[in-house]
């Protein structure tokens, strides 16, 4: 579990009804927090499933055109959903400090494209 501070909001896994993301202020480890870590998991357990069924998919030659479409769209919603967690739980991680004498922090600081 990551822990977060009370001055980062956590994003959700989950949505409103009418698709808005949700968030939770707090210190990480109330009931919300806990039923959170629980879906997340689950999300990601069902992604690494879906991962091994798609391979097994993929590999055979009989699968057809209708069965590859139904198996892209729940790869798709998948990925959303660990997608969102990896996005919550990167904005839960301190932030590593900034070194002006580190040439590798110097030479991209500036860039975007550089994480």
């Amino acid at each position: 579990m990551i822990t977060a501070s009370h001055d980062t909001p956590r994003l959700l896994p989950w949505t409103a009804a009418d698709g808005r993301p949700c968030y939770l202020v707090g210190d990480g480890h109330g009931h919300v927090s806990r039923v959170a870590d629980s879906i997340e998991s689950v999300q990601l357990g069902m992604a690494g499933d879906l991962l091994d069924h798609a391979a097994d998919m993929l590999a055979d030659q009989r699968a057809t055109a209708v069965q590859l479409r139904f198996l892209a769209a729940r790869l798709a919603e998948s990925l959303r959903d660990v997608r969102r967690v990896a996005e919550s739980r990167g904005a839960r991680l301190p932030s590593p400090p900034y070194d002006p004498d580190d040439p590798v922090d110097d030479a991209h600081h500036d860039d975007p494209d550089v994480l």
